[in-house]
């Protein structure tokens, strides 16, 4: 499964496709953002583990774990003051699934009824497959990667992860001197 985030704000979803002149972003995206703020507003947090982009760059290959108990969410707030950059994830889950979804706050004050649905709430088999995503960051602010797990009463789940950030190439013609 892989994601990309090609228009800021727009929901998502694989083989998903998009034309300005006949897709109302306006009611899909009040629907899928009532799940994803609902979560955050009612459900029980597991884990934040607040990065900054000099934070991911240092990452290396290795991959991180992260735990999530049944019934429960966890997050990984990513604060980024830099436009143009490509924040990317990979992970798989273990033992089932887990589902998954971004959203972007612009100021950490910012109340969750104004915090954009970027990709909405997935549920991933990603304990078959790794799931690989991206999303182009176009405004500085926080982008919050949703591990949900609120769906298991009983089986928590461990999420392998990796992230990374690519700077966009920027062309200055030297090479033609």
């Amino acid at each position: 499964m892989y994601w990309e985030n090609v228009r800021q704000f727009a929901p998502l979803t694989r083989n998903s496709t998009y034309n300005s002149s006949t897709y109302d972003e306006s009611d899909e995206l009040q629907i899928t953002q009532d799940a994803e703020i609902c979560l955050l507003k009612s459900g029980e947090l597991m884990m934040k583990m607040p990065l900054t982009v000099e934070e991911i760059l240092q990452f290396g290959e290795a991959n991180r774990e992260l735990f999530i108990k049944s019934s429960t969410y966890s997050i990984i707030p990513i604060t980024v003051e830099e436009i143009g950059l490509t924040i990317s994830w990979v992970f798989s889950s273990d033992p089932k699934s887990i589902s998954f979804s971004v959203v972007y706050q612009e100021l950490e004050d910012t109340p969750l009824d104004q915090w954009k649905v970027l990709i909405p709430m997935t549920r991933c088999n990603s304990h078959k497959e790794t799931i690989k995503g991206k999303v182009k960051v176009r405004n500085a602010g926080i982008y919050i990667l949703i591990f949900d797990n609120t769906f298991s009463r009983f089986i928590s789940k461990k999420v392998f992860y990796h992230l990374s950030v690519q700077r966009p190439v920027i062309y200055d013609g030297s090479d033609f001197a």
